[in-house]
């Protein structure tokens, strides 16, 4: 395959227009059999989870597994780091088939080829990396030929036992001749897989699933969305599994997941789905069946009419130019408006709900870095003078009434109040509108009352959509507002009905958080039905922000969800970090639990803590390794030394 065709998918690639703009669709790919469960095709999405037991305690191992089974999965992933681990794959497979689990077993394989051609014999499919497949070869020699010749002796033993293989890429551990030939770039990535499928393919071996991994949503869903547009390219159509590496732990590394996740979901790519988390591996289940629920029930519709062309790049990150209103658009940050219509009343709650605190010293209220940047309070009037932050927003039947309105208070209009109102001339405000309509028409009017002088400045747009694909909807009106170069700024606004909150974070996640990494959107706004989840709404917009990488408030930890080859307690010790360093602002601090991926996908971290030997740590300031062999029992305090030591520290 020519490079020059590695850089040209969208001329021939379906996923030029993805999401369809008619509805939901999978990317169809081949159906490959993964022992008696079926992946790919028209077969419902799969979830998988992988144990993190010693593979050689054979009892621990399969315990783990039947929890892993018992919560849902489809199929169960086993480290296997070395030969005895391979062979021990034997025994644990014929222990849960005795206990009657037929669930297909996955070999995790690493560093050896030896390894994964004993495994192959064993279990329904064997995970190999390009990237560190052929470790013991010296990179001089790791050319094409030296890979075919590894790889050819898996294919043969796979062909026999009728064994699956999954190519999988990682952001973090890509050859060293790859990094020198694409850099570290989803290209790199994509390279890397098509290499190893174009030797399967010449030897015709097609049980295959591909995937591309990074902690970087945004490196993930273009690297994907490339392999999926280079592979209809090159006829090849083989199933995806999906996953964010290193996502973290709680309500942080199920925003992170999903948003990645979500996004690739939402442009029919994917076939089976890891959710990684600093967690007990049946904990991951849930999150994933829950974002397979979401899509399962995807329903088509039509825009209002034909949208031309989808001018919003693919395959790279390119925030959409708009002017800026208040401090919304333009070159500044994404917003999170917080809707506390429901219970305007108290406003004293409202306000430490978004992130305010009553400042002793100066009796003024003081925002965090996670507090809203406007409070919706709908269609009142406020009966107490406004505080002097944050932004407020109300109706505009409220707000019309106002002879001279707070400075800080701003209108909301609908369509028809924002056209025949004689007043949105004296101050910006916010024009809502419902979706489906036309782009074309609002635009020409807003365009025309600005031109004419009866609006002094653009609104900001609220787009809403009620359509379960309504990230379809939303991307279509923003391909209209780019093409017809109105650079009018934009919040998109959803709401959801869910009794669940971590349901709401995982559909809000995956609905705005393609669009943000589409470099479309200047803002967010999420409401949730259920008032009790109120005080938890504005938190996860930060979060949503910070996986998109389009507004960062916090630290952010990447931390690899452990696995048999983890080297210490990984739970307990993200944990501690997270309890010491979690007001680092926008400091990247990785947690890894083993150098398999560490090094790598440290790759835009400031600070690695990377288990290195039996109760030991290695500690990186970006991709330089500071300090080897350091007792685990003092490795968090010589972090934090090695933090102060580079000017990175701040007293909480």
């Amino acid at each position: 395959m020519e490079d020059q065709n590695l850089m040209t998918p969208h001329k021939k690639s379906k996923l030029h227009n993805y999401p369809s703009l008619k509805g939901y669709s999978r990317y169809k790919t081949r159906e490959i059999r993964i022992g008696d469960i079926p992946l790919g095709g028209s077969h419902p999405l799969r979830i998988q989870s992988m144990t993190n037991t010693n593979t050689m305690d054979t009892g621990a191992t399969v315990e783990q597994c039947i929890r892993i089974i018992r919560e849902g999965a489809d199929y169960v992933r086993i480290t296997t780091r070395n030969i005895r681990e391979a062979e021990n794959l034997e025994n644990i497979k014929t222990r849960l088939r005795n206990q009657g689990f037929r669930t297909p077993l996955i070999a995790d394989v690493h560093f050896n080829p030896e390894i994964a051609l004993i495994a192959a014999q064993i279990v329904e499919k064997v995970r190999i990396n390009p990237g560190n497949f052929t470790s013991m070869l010296s990179e001089e020699k790791k050319d094409n030929e030296t890979i075919t010749s590894a790889l050819i002796p898996l294919l043969t033993i796979c062909k026999k036992h009728h064994t699956a293989i999954r190519i999988g890429v990682n952001h973090g551990s890509l050859s060293r001749r790859m990094l020198e030939k694409y850099g570290d770039t989803p290209m790199g990535m994509v390279a890397s897989v098509m290499e190893y499928l174009e030797i399967c393919e010449k030897e015709q071996f097609h049980k295959i699933v591909v995937s591309i991994k990074s902690s970087n949503t945004r490196v993930l869903v273009h690297a994907n969305r490339l392999l999926a547009g280079i592979m209809y390219k090159e006829d090849m159509n083989y199933p995806f599994h999906l996953g964010v590496t290193e996502a973290g732990e709680g309500e942080e590394g199920r925003i992170k997941s999903a948003v990645g996740i979500g996004t690739l979901l939402n442009y029919g790519i994917g076939d089976t789905i890891r959710i990684s988390l600093t967690e007990d591996p049946e904990a991951e289940i849930p999150v994933a069946r829950k974002l397979i629920a979401y899509f399962s029930k995807r329903e088509t519709y039509s825009p209002i009419h034909p949208v031309c062309q989808v001018n919003i790049d693919n395959y790279t990150f390119t925030k959409r130019v708009t002017d800026p209103v208040l401090n919304i658009g333009g070159g500044n940050i994404p917003v999170v408006i917080a809707d506390f219509s429901p219970m305007r009343s108290d406003f004293q709650n409202i306000l430490e709900m978004t992130g305010y605190a009553l400042s002793e010293s100066t009796g003024q209220w003081v925002g965090s870095d996670q507090a809203a940047d406007y409070i919706y309070l709908g269609n009142i009037q406020p009966s107490i003078p406004l505080p002097s932050v944050p932004a407020f927003i109300v109706d505009y039947q409220a707000w019309k009434f106002y002879d001279n309105p707070p400075e800080n208070l701003f209108p909301l209009y609908s369509a028809d109040e924002y056209f025949m109102s004689e007043k949105k001339g004296v101050k910006p405000g916010f024009l809502k509108i419902e979706l489906p309509v036309s782009a074309e028409e609002t635009i020409s009017q807003i365009k025309e009352d600005y031109n004419s002088g009866k609006s002094k400045s653009w609104p900001v747009l609220v787009l809403e959509t009620k359509n379960l694909q309504g990230i379809a909807e939303l991307r279509a009106f923003m391909s209209e507002l780019i093409l017809y170069s109105c650079k009018i700024p934009v919040i998109f606004l959803r709401t959801y009905q869910d009794e669940d909150f971590e349901s709401v974070q995982l559909k809000s996640s995956c609905d705005l958080g393609g669009l943000l990494i589409d470099g479309c959107g200047d803002g967010i706004w999420i409401k949730s039905e259920n008032t009790a989840h109120s005080g938890r709404i504005v938190p996860t917009g930060f979060s949503i922000l910070q996986a998109c990488r389009t507004r960062i408030t916090r630290p952010e930890y990447i931390s690899c969800p452990s696995c048999g080859r983890t080297l210490f307690d990984l739970q307990e010790v993200t944990a501690e970090i997270r309890r010491v360093t979690a007001h680092l602002k926008g400091l990247k601090i990785a947690i890894m639990g083993c150098i398999v991926n560490g090094p790598g996908e440290m790759a835009d971290a400031d600070y690695g803590y990377v288990g290195s030997g039996k109760g030991q740590v290695t500690l990186y300031k970006n991709k330089k390794i500071t300090k080897r062999g350091i007792p685990s029992e003092h490795a968090v305090r010589e972090l934090i030394h090695l933090i102060k030591s580079n000017g990175d520290w701040v007293d909480p």
